[in-house]
């Protein structure tokens, strides 16, 4: 079992890229919320842990985490608003937010007393991370769930506008380093926490790994060992959630190998490396292929994707 920790929220995604006036669709979103259906479509059993709204998006998310096999024992339910995220798309597909969060229901989580005993790893990452005060209650998780030895995942995916003191966002995530196994983020983000990936292996993770939007993927190893593969080809539609399904992709190819440990994944070879990598990029190319956060079913990695660009790993 992979619990997944964060935020659910509704994207407001234009309906035609590139024009600011296009209509607004809402999708059901989130990092952590499409990490846990990415990793369910995968074929993992996977628990969202989070706190939902009650109202009418609320329903919806909690309706397609049901639709998609993940189970909801670790939800918790208010009245609160569900938080909106505007997405700006430009003409190459890359989306851009803006949050609209005061006093919306996933800000308001609380720690669990305990997660499911058959827990083999945590995953955590993006808003919940910021919005406070239920990213401390996250924090805290991490911190606990690290003491107890489970393997922690940890998705930063920086979203620079709904951070008030940057300072303190980087001072959190060094704090962090120590309870985590595996750090993944994309270039941009590693620029603006200050790209120390020696640093970083120093503080806790046995891995690192950054995305790099056409060119791959690079996983550095806290034995020193640099891991690369190139994006996958493919004509995209855009880039919403495929940061995402790179992170339930490792996470499930890592499970799937038996290397949801800090130890195990240190000693990972090059050959496992570049195998739980290329499945990644392929996975994150499915999504590109297609519009908003709908990542593949495992059934569809097995086949290639039209060739015309490369998939952006970079969100």
């Amino acid at each position: 079992m992979i619990v997944v920790a964060g935020e659910a929220l509704i994207d407001l995604v234009p309906e035609s890229a590139g024009n600011p006036s296009a209509p607004l669709l809402p999708a059901r979103g989130g990092g952590p919320y499409n990490t846990a259906v990415a990793l369910a479509r995968l074929g993992s059993p996977v628990t969202f842990c989070s706190r939902i709204s009650t109202d009418a998006f609320g329903t919806s998310l909690t309706d397609r985490l049901r639709e998609e096999k993940v189970a909801l024992d670790l939800v918790q339910r208010g009245p609160e608003p569900t938080t909106l995220a505007v997405a700006a798309i430009d003409s190459g597909g890359s989306a851009a937010y803006t949050f609209y969060c005061q006093g919306t229901a996933d800000r308001l989580f609380v720690l669990p007393a305990a997660l499911p005993a058959e827990t083999r790893a945590v995953s955590f990452g993006t808003c919940s991370l910021v919005l406070e005060p239920g990213a401390s209650a996250y924090e805290e998780l991490i911190r606990r769930e690290g003491r107890r030895g489970r393997f922690i995942a940890l998705d930063p995916n920086i979203r620079a506008g709904l951070i008030p003191d940057p300072d303190a966002y980087r001072a959190r995530f060094r704090r962090l380093l120590p309870s985590v196994s595996l750090l993944k983020l994309s270039e941009e983000d590693a620029q603006w926490l200050g790209y120390d990936i020696d640093g970083w292996l120093a503080a806790g993770p046995a891995a690192v790994v950054v995305t790099r939007g056409e060119a791959g993927l690079t996983a550095f190893t806290r034995g020193g060992g640099t891991y690369s593969v190139p994006g996958e080809p493919v004509r995209v539609v855009d880039t919403i959630g495929a940061g995402d399904t790179v992170n339930a992709a490792i996470l499930h190819a890592l499970s799937e190998l038996g290397l949801l440990s800090a130890d195990a994944l240190a000693g990972l070879p090059a050959d496992g490396w570049r195998q739980v990598l290329g499945f990644a990029a392929r996975a994150a190319a499915a999504t590109c292929a297609r519009a908003g956060a709908e990542p593949p079913f495992a059934y569809e990695l097995r086949a290639p994707h039209p060739a015309v660009g490369r998939s952006d790993l970079s969100r």
